[in-house]
């Protein structure tokens, strides 16, 4: 019987370069209170959400992830032609196919670098990191580019007063590479489908394309039952995966929840007993949850203002949709 070559790959896989791009176009919360009935200080006290990014028609999906992706790349000091790989983590773009990574890596000037998306919901950048971390380690790429990118306006329900103030637009990139020690601890991941009633598309899209319902479908939750499973059970997924890569919570240096609701990254902050010397990114108050682009945009961000520095130590977790989740530490570039 033939024996098949072993892989050789890197020893370990980091992140080398990260990279953020927000659209032009913030919308502070007086604008969403013109469609619902609250107020500036209900939003605030119920997400912590200040402004978020609205995407116009030139920002599309495709075009927010190259901006990104240019960063990071030479954030990381490669050039696109190096890349092998390009995942891209998103729910807002509409075709489902071809694959939007693949219009990327061409106009990034990729060597035809292996491209595909995943649809992981706001958990998809950690599930692409996964992803990406294998595919070094295996042997099939030596540097992989991760974006998460999301268009939310075109999914929010202006007129729903549970989350027409959540949501905002971005990309947010890093590019993977190879490493000489663990800078990619083990990745705590899974998903609770049973649960997946609590954040979801209002109708499938043949329900509006048959004109079984005239309004364009959107992202709806149950806010209670999210909040609730968010502060109770994804603290322990944390846990899991500091306990996963040998670290305390006295070792970290920075914690990068996805930017859901800061009343939620507050309570997983007192759950975990992070000390205060942690820096915790609160991105989503002027970004919004911009889901899979969240934890992304929130490294970026926290590198570029000087709160955290290349080379500490980060938790990052990653929840929503579906529901799934997904938690590693790394090393920040």
């Amino acid at each position: 019987m033939a024996k098949i070559k072993p892989s050789k790959g890197a020893p370990y896989a980091r992140i080398l370069g990260v990279g953020g791009y927000r659209p032009t176009r913030v919308v502070p919360n007086e604008v969403i209170l013109e469609t619902i009935d609250s107020s500036d200080e209900w939003i605030r006290s119920r997400s912590g959400i200040e402004t978020r990014h609205w995407a116009n028609d030139e920002e599309t999906v495709a075009a927010m992830s190259i901006e990104a992706s240019g960063k990071a790349i030479a954030d990381a000091g490669i050039s696109a032609e190096q890349i092998g790989g390009v995942i891209v983590s998103t729910v807002s773009h509409f075709k489902q196919t071809p694959a939007v990574a693949t219009e990327i890596a061409d106009k990034l000037g990729t060597a035809k670098a292996a491209a595909f998306d995943i649809s992981a919901g706001c958990a998809g950048f950690g599930y692409g990191l996964t992803l990406a971390k294998g595919m070094i380690v295996e042997g099939s790429a030596e540097y992989v580019l991760v974006i998460g990118v999301e268009r939310l306006s075109d999914l929010t329900d202006l007129e729903d007063r549970a989350t027409a103030f959540l949501f905002g637009d971005g990309a947010g990139a890093v590019v993977v590479g190879p490493a000489q020690e663990p800078a990619i601890g083990p990745t705590v991941w899974g998903s609770e489908g049973d649960k997946s009633e609590t954040i979801k598309q209002t109708v499938p899209w043949t329900d509006y394309r048959s004109g079984e319902v005239a309004k364009f479908p959107a992202i709806a939750q149950e806010g209670q039952a999210v909040f609730r499973w968010a502060v109770f059970e994804m603290a322990k997924v944390a846990k899991e995966a500091l306990d996963a890569a040998g670290i305390s919570a006295e070792d970290l240096d920075v914690f990068i929840p996805h930017q859901a609701n800061e009343r939620i990254i507050d309570s997983m902050v007192k759950t975990l007993k992070l000390p205060e010397s942690v820096t915790v990114a609160r991105d989503v108050r002027t970004t919004g949850n911009t889901s899979a682009a969240s934890i992304p945009l929130a490294m970026e961000r926290l590198l570029a203002t000087g709160e955290a520095k290349s080379g500490d130590t980060a938790l990052v977790i990653g929840f929503g949709a579906g529901l799934v989740y997904a938690a590693t530490v790394v090393t920040l570039p």
